[in-house]
C-alpha cells in the first residue's frame, strides 16, 4: 500500500494504490471537512463510505470519477484483493479555501458542485460519471510516472489541472436525465464482462443477451454512462491492459497483442501509438 500526498496549486491531492494476492481492508479518514473528486484507475475496488449509522457502497469504481463532502466524522473503507486492487487520485479542497483558489476554479465548485458548498449531512455525495479515454489515460500515466524530483512535481501539477479541467468539462455536459439503477447495474456487468474477455470478447448480440437488454438500449446507454461506445471502450481496455503488461510484466510485444486480443502486430501497434503516442516498441527501451 503506497499513499502519498501532495499540495498542488492550492489543492490537496491524495495518490493511493494497493496490489495484494490476499484480501485487505484500508480504511481512511480526513481530518478536517473536505470537497473533493476522487478518480479511480484500474482494479474496481468496492468502497463503502461509512457515516454514523449510514454508509454507501460503490461495487464498480473502475474508471468512476466521484465528487463528495466528507467530514472528519466519514470512514472510506477500500476491500482490496488480487483481482480488484486500488488505484485513486483524490483532489481535495476546503470550503473555506474555495475563493482562494486561483482562476476562478472557486466558482466552478460553487456552479457545478452547489450540494457540496452547502453541505446538509457529514457525507454529501455530487454528481458522479465513468471518466472519458482521455481522464483515464491521465490517471494511468500518473500511476506510471519515472520522473523524480522538481520534474515529477512539474508533471503532476500539469496532470492535476489537466484532470480537473476535464471533470468539469465533462459535468457540464451531462445530461439531465439519469439512466434507471436496473439498467445501470447491467452496463457495469456488460462493462466487466467485456474487461474480462479481452482476448475473445463477445459480440455486441451475445452481450446483450447476457446483461438481459436489448441491444439498443445497451449501445445508447453504454455511451451515455460511460462516455464512449461499447468497442471504443473495448479498444481502450485492451491498449491498457497491453501497456501494463509490456512495462511490467516482461512480455514480449506478440505476446501483449495476442494476450488482449490482436492477431495483427501492425494493426496494434497503430492503436497502440495512436493512444499513447508512441509504439509499443519504444516502451521496451
Amino acid at each position: 500500500m503506497t499513499r502519498d500526498i501532495i499540495n498542488i496549486n492550492d489543492f490537496t491531492v491524495l495518490i493511493e494504490e494497493a496490489n495484494t494476492d490476499e484480501p485487505t481492508i484500508d480504511t481512511c479518514a480526513f481530518e478536517e471537512p473536505l470537497i473533493a473528486v476522487a478518480f479511480y484507475g484500474s482494479g474496481n475496488t468496492n468502497l463503502t463510505v461509512r457515516y454514523g449509522d449510514k454508509e454507501a457502497v460503490y461495487d464498480h469504481t473502475k474508471g468512476l470519477a466521484l465528487s463528495f463532502y466528507a467530514d472528519e466524522k466519514v470512514e472510506f473503507i477500500h476491500k482490496i484483493s488480487s483481482s480488484r486492487h486500488l488505484r485513486c487520485i483524490v483532489i481535495a479542497t476546503t470550503i473555506k479555501n474555495l475563493d482562494k483558489l486561483p482562476n476562478h476554479e472557486g466558482d466552478l465548485f460553487s456552479e457545478l458542485l452547489g450540494q457540496l458548498v452547502n453541505p446538509m449531512d457529514h457525507f454529501v455525495e455530487g454528481p458522479s460519471f465513468y471518466m472519458t479515454p482521455e481522464m483515464q489515460s491521465i490517471v494511468e500515466h500518473v500511476f506510471h510516472i519515472n520522473y523524480e524530483g522538481k520534474t515529477k512535481m512539474m508533471f503532476f501539477r500539469s496532470q492535476i489541472t489537466s484532470l480537473l479541467a476535464h471533470y468539469f468539462g465533462q459535468l457540464s455536459l451531462l445530461p439531465n436525465k439519469t439512466i434507471p439503477n436496473d439498467e445501470r447495474n447491467k452496463l457495469q456487468q456488460a462493462r466487466d464482462i467485456l474487461s474480462e474477455n479481452l482476448e475473445n470478447p463477445p459480440s455486441l448480440s451475445e452481450l446483450s443477451k447476457q446483461i438481459g437488454l436489448n441491444t439498443f438500449k445497451l449501445k445508447k446507454n453504454f455511451k451515455e454512462l460511460f462516455g464512449v461506445p461499447v468497442f471504443k471502450y473495448l479498444q481502450n481496455e485492451r491498449l491498457v491492459k497491453a501497456h501494463d503488461l509490456l512495462r511490467n510484466n516482461g512480455v514480449t510485444i506478440q505476446e501483449a497483442a495476442w494476450h488482449v486480443g490482436y492477431d495483427s502486430l501492425s494493426s496494434f501497434s497503430s492503436a497502440f501509438l495512436q493512444k499513447f503516442g508512441f509504439r509499443p516498441s519504444e516502451i521496451k527501451k
